[in-house]
């Protein structure tokens, strides 16, 4: 049986080009962002999980002594390695590796990054867990993904189109489930920031299979009208839009 790592490497090694180039892994607010949260000092080595192709490393670089970016898609990396000749970065590398079995040993790293990829890891706690090894005794972790809010509607109704969209997609979590998984695995939390972007419904059919985007369009119209105004959903330009959750959230080593 395939597993969501298998899906993955399958998706995104067909999407890696446009990930290069994606507006939503380049958004230089939220890189930003990313990056005022990690606090990073100029010797710190940090570790980018999941760095798809690479756009939290190089945010990271001019900030830290040197940065590892480890994914399970050879073709991302590929896209990550073009980039970093591009940019002229020499303390960038990258490598193939699983956030379930990260090949570094004990407290390697002072900080660990993971952006928009934790919801396809098929056992986060266990991914936490190797984060938390590999981090030294002060190390901090800055995690940026898709969420959902405390509604358990927007829960099911936003984590369903999603396996639609994407068959690698395991979970998005809410805020708490964060917290409360954070520090299962040895964290202290220091921020939870939850953000909302409202985006077109093609982010989420783009690429997708008919009978795919025929089940994102069922899933949506079932919503009630209460409903559909937690989701803003509307129409604008002649294309659908609706929110999208993510969260932020900061944590040193206990």
């Amino acid at each position: 049986m395939e597993t969501p790592e298998d899906w993955a490497r399958n998706i995104f090694g067909q999407r890696a080009s446009s990930y290069a180039t994606s507006e939503t892994h380049t958004n230089p607010q939220v890189l930003a962002r990313v990056v005022s949260m990690a606090a990073p000092k100029p010797d710190w080595n940090a570790l980018d999980v999941a760095t798809g192709t690479g756009h939290t490393a190089f945010a990271l670089s001019p900030h830290v002594a040197s940065v590892i970016g480890v994914d399970l898609t050879p073709e991302m990396l590929a896209e990550a390695e073009r980039l970093s000749v591009e940019r002229s970065l020499t303390n960038v590398r990258f490598e193939t590796a699983d956030a379930h079995d990260l090949p570094f040993e004990d407290n390697r790293f002072q900080l660990v990054t993971c952006r928009r990829a934790a919801h396809h890891f098929s056992d986060l706690r266990s991914a936490l867990d190797e984060m938390r090894r590999v981090l030294g005794s002060d190390g901090r972790l800055v995690i940026d993904d898709r969420s959902v809010p405390e509604y358990d509607f927007v829960d099911r109704c936003m984590n369903l189109p999603d396996t639609y969209h994407d068959e690698s997609h395991v979970r998005e979590y809410r805020p708490g489930e964060w917290r409360r998984m954070l520090e299962h695995a040895g964290f202290e939390v220091e921020v939870v920031e939850p953000y909302v972007k409202h985006r077109p419904l093609c982010s989420l059919t783009e690429g997708v299979s008919a009978e795919n985007v025929a089940k994102i369009h069922e899933a949506l119209e079932t919503l009630t009208a209460p409903q559909r105004e937690v989701f803003n959903l509307i129409e604008r330009d002649g294309q659908i839009y609706l929110n999208h959750w993510f969260v932020m959230v900061s944590a040193t080593c206990r």
